[in-house]
């Protein structure tokens, strides 16, 4: 069984910046090209920004042109739930950490082999821990 983390709005805004709480608790996004990790190319692994469950690695990360962090595969598909998002006026699907429930991002089906996935990923939403890429 996971263990689940639950905690109240005031108890995520305590713990939070105001970008991450917008990001991660009330399913915003950072502007394209502005995020911390969108160029980033140190090996590791990078975790939920709210829980730190490691979510993806630097191994399945590439640049995919459209301004986030993009990988075509999490590091464990149980890791991360997925929700359609039909939010401004389109349909998409959400990506969410699996144990805080944090919005990340979303997954579209244009990405590369060998999934065809491209995971994009709120960098706000992300910690990078640096070294072992597989865990």
């Amino acid at each position: 069984m996971k263990d689940k983390v639950e905690k109240t709005p005031a108890e995520w805004r305590e713990e939070l910046t105001p970008e991450q709480y917008r990001v991660l608790r009330e399913k915003g996004t950072e502007r394209a090209f502005t995020g911390e990790y969108n160029d980033h190319e140190e090996e590791g692994v990078y975790r939920c920004a709210a829980c730190g469950q490691p979510l993806f690695s630097s191994e399945t990360k590439y640049h995919s042109g459209s301004g986030w962090p993009s990988f075509y595969a999490p590091v464990d598909p149980d890791k991360v739930d997925t929700k359609r998002d039909r939010s401004l006026f389109m349909t998409r699907t959400e990506v969410l950490c699996d144990r805080c429930g944090s919005h990340l991002g979303h997954v579209f089906d244009d990405g590369p082999e060998p999934t065809g996935l491209r995971y994009c990923i709120n960098s706000v939403a992300l910690d990078f821990d640096p070294g072992d890429v597989k865990l």
